[in-house]
């Protein structure tokens, strides 16, 4: 078995006569157990590697350090996100129109620019009556709210079915008949209170692009078709109690309030739901044409 003799016992053996020889000494040089020298040659075969600091050696700690330090990966930034998530949305919503429709525009241009629109009164009824019932329903949506989040949108000013219900009022009184809903209004209703009841980041994503659609490129194509067919008369279906700019503001800013609730996944569903949104109310603006 190994001696566990103590290092003092040690030196003592050291200094006996016996272990004083010439040939022993010049086999063993002298060292003394508490040199630093000595002590470096120990520590390097266990392992361990002293440092230097203020002209005294320091042991290093028999193991290697890690940094618990992980860099993080940058969080992905989408486009409008600081100011936002209505920018978000209204970046997204820019993207889906053609270049002649705004300078963000990506999409290729199908038929006519609206410059070039050849409507009718017919055709344009039509166009109202399916806008009333979409209208109608966005409204009786957010009263009834299946989510406390509709709450938010009642009452905002933006509000179009009573505006619309006098202008169709002001066309029968001209002897126009006014035709029943069409397909697309109808089919876009019911895809609008079928989406409210299950899904209310998708249906806010409706909400914000029919209504904010409105009040810019709506207004413009409003203004073509009443040079065309209504001798300029104005439509109260363009036309808003108070500051536009600023009942638009009060809007954005509930809409980015709703959002902050929601996850990134929940956010990008939104956001995912545009296309869906141009394509029915595409439907429904087409009908000018008919």
């Amino acid at each position: 078995m190994a001696s566990l003799t103590p290092v003092s016992q040690s030196q003592s053996l050291l200094e006996k006569p016996q272990f004083k020889s010439p040939a022993l000494q010049a086999s063993f040089p002298p060292v003394s157990l508490r040199s630093p020298s000595f002590r470096f040659r120990v520590l390097r075969k266990l392992g361990s590697v002293p440092s230097r600091r203020g002209g005294a050696l320091e042991m290093a700690p028999n193991r290697v350090v890690v940094s618990a330090t992980i860099a993080e990966k940058p969080k992905k930034r989408y486009p409008g996100e600081a100011k936002g998530f209505v920018e978000e949305m209204r970046f997204v919503a820019m993207k889906l129109h053609t270049r002649d429709q705004a300078k963000e525009g990506e999409k290729e241009p199908q038929g006519q620019p609206v410059a070039k629109w050849e409507p009718s009164v017919d055709g344009y009824l039509r166009f109202l009556v399916d806008s009333k019932l979409v209208y109608d329903t966005l409204e009786g949506i957010v009263q009834k709210a299946a989510f406390d989040s509709y709450a938010e949108f009642r009452n905002t000013g933006l509000e179009r079915s009573e505006k619309l219900a006098k202008d169709l009022e002001w066309f029968k009184e001209q002897g126009y008949t006014i035709p029943e809903p069409s397909t697309p209004g109808v089919t876009y209703a019911h895809y609008l209170e079928e989406l409210s009841e299950k899904d209310p980041q998708a249906f806010i994503c409706h909400f914000y692009n029919i209504y904010f659609a409105h009040s810019a490129g709506g207004r413009m194509i409003g203004k073509k078709v009443a040079e065309k067919v209504l001798d300029n008369k104005a439509l109260e279906f363009y036309k808003w109690d108070g500051d536009l700019s600023q009942l638009l503001q009060n809007v954005r800013e509930k809409l980015n309030k709703v959002a902050e609730g929601w996850t990134r996944e929940e956010k990008n569903h939104c956001l995912e739901e545009t296309e869906k949104s141009f394509k029915y109310s595409g439907d429904i603006l087409r009908l000018i044409l008919s």
